[in-house]
């Protein structure tokens, strides 16, 4: 099997020709090296980081594991003022992005990137489409690219590099007309989010697409459930790609490789550690815990020990690719993605999804927590495609009362599931905003 093409990079980057233990020691030696200037210059440049880290330099850190010593940068930190963060002037910032966040009153979260920060995506994306794509090759990008540093923009500029016809779509809005698009313009390649390639897929005009016209396809910007990959290599006969990435790391962190395996790090870039999301203690590999990452080659905006509030883990055993990259499995699900159900049942979104994505003619659905004097009620809407089943509403029911936590807590009297509902309208993501269960629940 290939090697993620990720390494090669990485050893250009790293001005090195080693390999093995040897490249693995190199690229920690790298690591240490970049996060010791790292954390002077943003003692230097940035005034929350001159606070944070008053006291602190970075010929303190004498190893990777000493980076526990320093204090963690949350979401609320950006919230609160963005600006503090800058290492730049704002004349050298070429994109700004703002996060909304769902359901919440707090502050969008602005991150800011200079042009050579956007530079550090697109060559990402570069090597990371190697995997996947070939010159000569076309890919339809179901992502935001009508501006400047958007990763539709980055990606046609990326695959510009290795003779890929990269093709902007934006998010998808008419599945007919995507479909159509894909068998006009003859794509080998889709990039997209999972709901809404799901959609494609599942759409009635699907069968226009013959099995084989798409070679690969690679789903990003929220949890991608098992039983949506399953469905599309099952209806495209291609292999299916995850990658992993926020804004706030750059808009790409990590991709699989052929194996598809879990994804390998752009580890040149990035620093990763695992934490207890509990007491912020280092978490061993092969245990889950929150994903928190530092930046170690931008210039604009640097993060330092970002707690991203992801749940994964770096995998201990090798690639079967045979790479020294570290491995992170696939995200299941996010810190704040899970509800309690009465006193000690937690649902989760991807609970929800392995559970519901399985049935067929299902494209979304919205779920909603409330409660009442007798206990919690689960609320369930659908957008059934027009190939769902006539009983798709009692098939999701069926399907809620078999989630453990769902069963368990119908089961104690806590939890009653109400009947489940469909809507003709779709609540198309952007990926900005990660899908969450909504939680309307008064203290009782």
């Amino acid at each position: 099997m290939e090697i993620t093409p990720l390494e090669p990079w990485i050893k250009t980057k790293l001005g090195t020709t080693a390999s093995g233990a040897d490249l693995r020691s190199e690229i920690d030696r790298h690591q240490l090296l970049k996060l010791q200037e790292t954390v002077d210059y943003v003692r230097s440049h940035a005034p929350f980081y001159r606070r944070l880290f008053e006291g602190v330099r970075g010929s303190d850190l004498k190893s990777l594991e000493d980076i526990t010593s320093l204090p963690f940068t949350t979401a609320e930190d950006i919230q609160e003022n963005d600006l503090g963060f800058l290492c730049v002037s704002r004349d050298e910032i070429s994109r700004v992005v703002t996060l909304n966040t769902s359901g919440t009153t707090a502050s969008a979260k602005r991150i800011h990137f200079t042009e050579d920060d956007l530079e550090l995506t697109t060559d990402l994306f570069h090597h990371g489409m190697k995997a996947l794509v070939v010159p000569g090759q076309k890919v339809l990008i179901l992502m935001p690219g009508d501006r400047h540093g958007t990763v539709g923009d980055l990606m046609v500029k990326a695959l510009r590099r290795m003779d890929v016809q990269g093709v902007p779509h934006g998010i998808v809005l008419d599945s007919a007309r995507t479909i159509a698009e894909i068998v006009e313009k003859e794509i080998d390649c889709l990039i997209g989010i999972p709901v809404q390639v799901l959609g494609l897929v599942r759409h009635r005009d699907a069968v226009m697409i013959p099995k084989g016209r798409i070679k690969s396809a690679l789903l990003s910007a929220d949890y991608v459930p098992s039983t949506i990959v399953s469905e599309i290599e099952q209806a495209w006969g291609c292999a299916v790609f995850n990658h992993y990435g926020m804004t706030e790391m750059g808009l790409g962190a990590a991709v699989d490789c052929r194996a598809l395996a879990g994804y390998h790090i752009r580890e040149a870039d990035l620093l990763f550690e695992i934490i207890d999301p509990d007491n912020g203690r280092p978490l061993p590999d092969g245990e889950t815990g929150e994903v928190v990452f530092s930046t170690l080659t931008r210039k604009g905006m640097p993060l330092v020990r970002y707690r991203t509030g992801d749940l994964s883990r770096l995998i201990p055993e090798p690639c079967p690719c045979g790479t020294v990259l570290k491995r992170l499995e696939w995200v299941k699900g996010r810190l704040q993605g899970g509800i309690c159900l009465g006193e000690n049942h937690m649902l989760t979104v991807a609970d929800l999804d392995e559970a519901l994505f399985r049935l067929p003619g299902l494209l979304n659905f919205q779920v909603d927590i409330q409660n009442n004097r007798d206990g919690d009620i689960l609320n369930t809407t659908l957008f059934p495609g027009e190939n769902s089943a006539t009983d798709i509403c009692c098939a999701v029911r069926t399907a809620l009362e078999e989630i453990p936590a769902v069963r368990s807590a119908v089961a104690a009297g806590r939890l009653t599931v109400a009947t489940v509902r469909t809507s003709t309208e779709n609540w198309i993501s952007t990926g900005s905003i990660k899908r969450k269960i909504s939680d309307s629940r008064e203290e009782r």
